[in-house]
């Protein structure tokens, strides 16, 4: 056999002695393992082909449940939106303030399988419907400084809100919450969503679908405008 010098120095039979005395060294390094050329006519290989194939059939289980996966994301994306796109359309047919008010909180309630829902108003007309799920404040965001920040970031917000935020939307029911989402309606007011569940809200989730109700309500509700 003719003895090859590698690049740094080393020779092939000192490579095939190294790897003789690290046995897991394949293991560790599968990618290397599939791009040997394993000569067939020799039966002591056989073992290293077996190895490819499993590491080939690894790689396809895994990307099998990668698959599986994506596509059920996919799939409750596919509800969502048509979810999202059900109230937007039912917030078109209300000819009233207090009628698409109902209509909000309804959708989120029933069509999202929401816990706690909570919409505050940044006015106070005096034919809005009186419910624990709405809040009215004439004056304004000022009249809810813990809120401040907030407001100026203009973003949502998931996950384990700070207790004074929590006193400040759902009140007497605040201990039930263990996770809560808080958007913003473009200078309208702000929309809350609270669930028995500590783990249904958490600040990595994908917050697309909520801005997306949240300019819908805030198109429905500027067709509106406050009374002077």
């Amino acid at each position: 056999m003719t003895e090859m010098n590698l690049k740094d120095g080393l020779t092939a039979m000192e490579v095939a002695s190294y790897l003789r005395r690290h046995t897991e060294f394949l293991k560790d390094f599968p990618d290397l393992a599939l791009t040997l050329h394993v000569p067939r006519e020799q039966g002591a290989t056989t073992s290293l082909a077996s190895y490819q194939l499993e590491v080939l059939r690894d790689k396809n289980r895994d990307l099998g449940r990668r698959l599986h996966e994506l596509v059920e994301i996919a799939g409750e994306n596919e509800q969502l939106m048509v979810r999202v796109h059900s109230l937007t359309v039912g917030l078109m047919r209300e000819r009233n303030l207090a009628d698409t008010l109902r209509r909000i909180a309804a959708g989120l309630t029933e069509d999202f399988h929401t816990d706690l829902v909570r919409l505050v108003l940044f006015r106070a007309d005096a034919d809005l419907p009186g419910a624990d799920w709405l809040i009215a404040q004439r004056d304004g965001a000022q009249s809810m400084p813990a809120f401040a920040e907030f407001m100026q970031r203009n973003e949502p917000l998931c996950g384990r809100l700070q207790p004074e935020k929590l006193d400040a939307l759902f009140g007497a029911r605040s201990a039930d919450v263990r996770s809560a989402v808080l958007v913003p309606i473009d200078g309208v007011g702000m929309l809350a969503i609270g669930s028995h569940d500590a783990n249904r809200f958490h600040p990595g989730m994908g917050t697309v679908f909520l801005k997306l109700i949240a300019e819908a309500a805030a198109a429905a509700l500027a067709r509106f405008p406050a009374p002077d």
